[in-house]
């Protein structure tokens, strides 16, 4: 089982209401049910790869570079190197990143260093915050969050997997302060009232209720915290949605898909202030690709070779917007 002593004791020192130290409570129970071998087979597998890590010590951690880069190469042989990559391929697909651990370039599936650079300028400083990644993934951006100079990160994510690959980061790096937890927004208490900055980023189109999403999301900040949602949108005004018919994209769990102009009306619904939509971007096949750390098909699969500007479905191809709002 992961260690996570370390939240708890911070999550013991944080002078806030009741629902923290609930969560606190039933914390170590939510997480031994995230990764419970009789749900997930190959976690025996991937502990196993955890176990077998080498203790080197790099020489720098560098968190806020476009690839979280942790040690140089020169810190590793080469033959430990190639050792070391057997072991991180031993944990694929890698979808979130791009990382370097001692000159090992994991060439995620996403640049995800592109959708930060989108936000980055546009959101409240991060200084001494404490903040929640929703859907983090591996938690590429939680990495992030922490050079920027965030306090306490929490990153939530349902697939043992992403936090295998956490894990080994910061098996690594050492740092303290970021966590990405094996749970999924649902396991939040609610209303906990607690955090500076939420981020939600790619997550609202794979709920089945998007307004209860935003609410579940507001009721994580404190008075004046700030939510960061990142989603697929269509064009269209506030009465346009897609809801598809099957998939979208390949991809079978995704529920709404609106306009910016809809799921502005939501915010405002939601009774969040000071709604302002930073970012609107298509999409590119060189921004979300197969790589050899992610060999499975990825976005060029997913459009129509004859018009990339549909999905094979014949929707419109992938639009993201970046909306930031406060309670």
């Amino acid at each position: 089982m992961i260690d996570y002593s370390e939240l708890y004791t911070l999550m013991g020192e944080q002078p806030v209401a009741d629902y923290l130290a609930h969560w606190r409570e039933i914390l170590p129970n939510q997480i031994k049910n995230g990764l419970d071998r009789t749900r997930f087979g190959d976690i025996p597998k991937w502990e196993k790869i955890l176990q077998a890590l080498p203790d080197y010590t790099p020489s720098i951690i560098e968190l806020g570079n476009n690839a979280v880069t942790i040690g140089r190469p020169d810190d590793i042989t080469d033959q430990q190197r190639a050792s070391l990559a057997t072991q991180l391929k031993g944990l694929h697909p890698w979808r979130k990143g791009p990382f370097n651990l001692f000159g090992i370039d994991i060439n995620t599936e996403w640049r995800s260093d592109w959708k930060w650079d989108r936000l980055k300028d546009h959101i409240a400083p991060l200084q001494g915050k404490n903040v929640l990644d929703v859907g983090c993934g591996n938690g590429y951006h939680c990495w992030r969050m922490k050079a920027a100079g965030a306090n306490l990160v929490m990153g939530v994510d349902p697939s043992p997997l992403f936090i295998m690959q956490y894990q080994i980061m910061r098996h690594f790096s050492k740092v303290q302060g970021v966590y990405v937890l094996p749970l999924g927004i649902d396991d939040v208490p609610s209303p906990l009232n607690f955090f500076d900055t939420v981020f939600s980023m790619g997550v609202l189109y794979h709920r089945r209720s998007p307004v209860d999403h935003i609410l579940q999301l507001r009721d994580t900040l404190k008075d004046g915290g700030e939510l960061v949602l990142e989603t697929l949108v269509i064009d269209g005004d506030v009465t346009a949605a897609l809801i598809p018919e099957q998939r979208y994209a390949s991809m079978g769990n995704v529920w709404f898909i609106p306009s910016v102009a809809m799921l502005e009306l939501w915010m405002r619904r939601c009774k969040l202030k000071n709604i302002r939509v930073v970012d609107v971007t298509t999409t590119s096949t060189e921004e979300q690709r197969a790589t050899e750390w992610m060999t499975f098909q990825s976005l060029k699969d997913f459009l129509d070779p004859d018009d990339p500007a549909k999905t094979i479905e014949g929707y419109p191809a992938p639009k993201r917007a970046v909306i930031i709002a406060n309670k």
